[in-house]
């Protein structure tokens, strides 16, 4: 059986409140940046520098040691880390 392709982000664009990654197959997908505390605290500049891992399958932001796979975002997995 054949695999599926594998999706990968193009690009990663900000909102005030929003995360929305465009994807390798066409699709935009848009989450509440509230899912992901440390996105949500975090200031335009720390949120803008981030880089893509292992080829787009998942999105780094070193400033605030935060890392969200594709997939998840896709499923709509958000962060069980406490907004505090």
């Amino acid at each position: 059986m054949d695999k599926a392709p594998e999706i990968t982000a193009d690009t990663v664009v900000f909102t005030d409140t929003e995360l929305k990654v465009h994807l390798s197959d066409g699709r935009t997908v848009s989450v509440p940046i509230a899912w992901y505390p440390r996105l949500m605290y975090g200031n335009n500049k720390e949120r803008n520098n981030w880089q893509f891992i292992a080829g787009g399958i998942g999105i780094h932001w070193p400033e605030l040691d935060e890392d969200i796979s594709i997939e998840g975002i896709i499923l709509g997995r958000r962060s069980y880390e406490s907004k505090r």
